[in-house]
């Protein structure tokens, strides 16, 4: 049971649950995904499943991680089989790389930019800042998701391998609230 101001009568701390992932946040990613591997490389991605993330280790081998803040908070990871990264950067560079290097970093980063920024131009209303992307390149790497997040993984498929778009943020606690409040205020 909870007391008055939300706290638990206990006394006992408890730890946020995850915030459930809307569908408005979802669909700007899967268009922009969808469009820049279209625009920026020739790829036509088929989608999957959309599924629920489980756990900190991506699926791939090299990820791309972008932080998003403002009227909400949380992550965007596109990761890329070796091939794909492999194949991205030879199409971006007009050169194939020998194995994951500092070029295939620039341009899965490169990508990952893309896609979050023209996301981000769709989701005005949490008036976001994309932190600068940071790119991840191993089978053992792990990436947190901000606790309260719950984050939504979409599966592509190419022809040059698989890729993903992990996406998980939610909205600060009470900026909705304040919002329902202001507006009744001013009616």
């Amino acid at each position: 049971m909870f007391g008055k101001h939300g706290t638990p009568q206990d006394g006992k701390s408890i730890t946020p649950e995850p915030t459930p992932m809307k569908v408005e946040y979802i669909n700007p990613f899967l268009t922009s995904a969808l469009s820049t591997f279209d625009t920026m490389l020739g790829w036509k991605l088929a989608r999957g499943i959309l599924h629920v993330k489980e756990g900190a280790q991506p699926q791939h081998e090299v990820s791309g991680v972008i932080g998003l803040s403002g009227r909400a908070e949380g992550l965007v990871v596109l990761g890329l089989d070796r091939e794909a990264a492999l194949k991205a950067t030879e199409i971006m560079l007009q050169e194939r790389p020998l194995e994951i290097n500092s070029d295939v970093v620039d341009a899965v980063g490169e990508l990952t930019n893309i896609v979050a920024g023209a996301a981000k131009r769709h989701l005005e209303q949490y008036e976001l800042s994309i932190s600068l992307p940071t790119v991840i390149c191993g089978r053992s790497h792990t990436i947190q998701f901000p606790r309260r997040v719950t984050p939504i993984c979409i599966p592509f498929t190419s022809e040059f391998g698989a890729i993903t778009v992990e996406v998980g943020f939610a909205e600060h606690p009470g900026l909705e609230t304040a919002a329902h409040l202001a507006e009744a205020t001013v009616g």
